[in-house]
């Protein structure tokens, strides 16, 4: 049995009613040069693809000023993206203050941020073919940095067994496979993801985070600029595009592609990486 619900106060209506503040305006964000990344775009060569098999993961590497497109190939597929710092791997994409900072979905002109200490743009959205979306009538849209990522951990909790193809032991296989880490090391550094082409949101009456089908189809993409050398490392979900399982056999899926441009020299004039943030670091004391 539950507990019953407190009882309303008397102003209840009157408390529900109080406005909401945002908590990070972001005005004061700096604010990513879409015109420079998209003329250096226009000069750049491809320079390489990785394939990315469905219910497996794959890295890829790609440098400061270079572009990377993920896309549909095949048939409606979502994937789950990890970012490292290439030099660095305990420096990675931070989807909590990335979701703080600009929603709960992410477009065009918005970027990827990296976790304490460093909080630097890691790369910048320049294209998304599925931009058209919006927010749908139930609160949905894509891209997401709310989930956290299909796990073997919460799979065991919720039905027992030991599924290995969720994007968590994607993610850790690849890592391991590409950086030659011990797994149980490559494990501690997978982290939360970027969500991309899956289509997810809050249910307005319990709150629970639910998905549902992904308008992705294959030419598809989503488009980023690296503002520092980067590690990827994307997950085709073993949800394929999500529309009734989380992690299965039996889920139709389709690989993913990533393609890694360069632009042509001087493209980027004296464009400069971001550098790690600027606090001091000395917390009071």
């Amino acid at each position: 049995m539950t507990d019953a619900p407190a009882d309303a106060p008397l102003d209840a209506d009157a408390r529900r009613a109080v406005k909401p503040v945002i908590c990070y305006p972001n005005d004061s964000l700096p604010r990513p040069d879409l015109a420079l990344y998209r003329a250096a775009r226009a000069s750049a060569r491809k320079t390489g693809e990785v394939l990315v098999p469905p219910r497996e993961g794959r890295c890829f590497e790609v440098k400061a000023g270079q572009f990377f497109r993920i896309s549909s190939v095949e048939g409606p597929q979502v994937g789950d993206l990890n970012l490292h710092n290439l030099h660095d791997l305990t420096e990675r994409f931070f989807s909590g203050k990335t979701r703080a900072l600009h929603g709960t979905h992410v477009t065009t002109g918005e970027r990827l941020w990296s976790n304490l200490p460093y909080l630097r743009p890691m790369a910048t959205i320049i294209e998304d073919t599925l931009g058209w979306y919006g927010i749908d009538q139930y609160g949905g849209s894509v891209h997401d940095v709310i989930g956290t990522r299909c796990d073997p951990y919460t799979g065991n909790l919720l039905a027992g067994g030991h599924y290995h193809h969720c994007c968590h032991s994607n993610l850790t296989r690849a890592l391991a496979d590409h950086t030659g880490l011990p797994l149980h090391e490559a494990e501690m550094l997978v982290h939360d993801v970027l969500n991309v082409f899956m289509c997810t949101g809050f249910t307005r009456d319990t709150g629970q985070y639910f998905m549902k089908a992904s308008p992705v189809r294959p030419g598809d993409y989503l488009e980023f600029f690296a503002e520092i050398d980067l590690l990827g490392n994307l997950s085709a979900c073993p949800g394929g595009d999500c529309s009734s399982e989380h992690s299965s056999d039996t889920a139709s899926c389709h690989p993913l592609l990533v393609e890694i441009f360069a632009p042509a020299e001087g493209m980027l004039g004296d464009w400069p990486s971001p550098s790690v943030n600027g606090y001091d670091r000395s917390h009071g004391r």
